[in-house]
């Protein structure tokens, strides 16, 4: 792309890591291992060079936003509402988002005023089973269509109006569905991490302008990686689930948990090459120029690169 049009700023890994400046550590071995993901590769080395710059930006970020604010308060002459900074985090299924937003969520929290972040996971919000099912949508779970998007803007926009509680349905991934009625429950926060594969899609609009998801976002990331190389990490994962949490009876995927390497490498491929690879593809990698900042991960896992888009 042409450096003269190019909208953010790009920097390797030891520029960006230069950027913590005077960014305290308040993370140790035991969070480091608390927060790492399935086959994720998290390190202090990590959180030093890529997520505590990170952090720095947000804290001014966040204190900006919240100085501007106050200044329009003034301005209107109303009282000040508490309105919480929201983050949206994307990227594809086995990437890693989840563990970032986990990092993030811990650091934030972590800063000298001690704020309450909250992390929301759109997983939530994706129709029940039952649901998908009699739309013919199982095998299209994680795409657009398999999500309630109206549920997940309303929960949102409560948020960024200040309501004081706002109600989030859970998912579990034992039993890959919804929770019924299991909520979790947000109140008067600071920050709220929204994280989840369609967090910065807008989707076919031929009705005109609407309001999508990301509207309602003060910063979002996303976090990149080479499809292949994605792939080859979701297979791994497969492995290692097909140890752990697919032996569990209760688990969605037991059947998988017999499965010989062979067949589990060739399963787990299919699932990708049939349904996540095509979402990423077609759906989620195209929002990745929506965001305000792109964490690349190399092969090893490690953010190897960072785009910041310019103001």
């Amino acid at each position: 792309m042409n450096a003269a049009i190019d909208p953010y700023i790009t920097f390797d890994r030891e520029q960006w890591a230069a950027l913590r400046a005077a960014t305290p550590m308040t993370l140790d071995e035991s969070d480091i291992e608390r927060l790492r993901g399935v086959n994720e590769r998290l390190s202090m080395e990590e959180v030093e060079n890529a997520y505590l710059p990170l952090s720095r930006l947000l804290s001014l970020y966040v204190g900006a936003t919240q100085d501007l604010s106050r200044t329009t308060d003034i301005f209107l002459g109303t009282p000040p509402d508490k309105v919480p900074y929201i983050i949206g985090l994307a990227g594809s299924v086995a990437v890693g988002k989840s563990t970032s937003a986990r990092v993030l969520q811990t650091l934030l929290s972590r800063w000298p005023n001690s704020p309450r972040v909250d992390l929301i996971t759109t997983d939530g919000f994706l129709f029940p089973n039952a649901t998908l099912t009699e739309r013919g949508l199982m095998a299209r779970k994680g795409f657009p269509e398999s999500y309630n998007t109206k549920a997940l803007l309303d929960c949102v926009a409560q948020l960024k109006s200040g309501k004081p509680r706002v109600e989030v349905p859970l998912y579990s991934h034992l039993v890959y569905d919804v929770l019924g009625d299991e909520r979790q429950v947000i109140e008067t926060p600071d920050v709220v991490i929204v994280e989840g594969l369609n967090v910065l899609q807008t989707g076919a609009n031929p009705a005109g302008p609407r309001t999508f998801v990301s509207d309602f976002f003060d910063f979002s990331i996303y976090i990149d990686a080479d499809a292949d190389t994605v792939r080859k990490w979701y297979i791994e994962r497969f492995l290692t689930l097909r140890e752990s949490a697919f032996a569990d009876p209760r688990s969605y995927f037991s059947r998988y948990a017999g499965l010989s390497d062979d067949e589990a490498v060739e399963t787990a491929g299919h699932i990708w090459d049939s349904i996540n690879g095509p979402n990423l593809i077609e759906n989620i990698e195209p929002t990745r120029e929506r965001a305000d900042l792109i964490l690349t991960k190399g092969t090893n896992h490690r953010v190897e690169q960072i785009r910041l888009r310019r103001l």
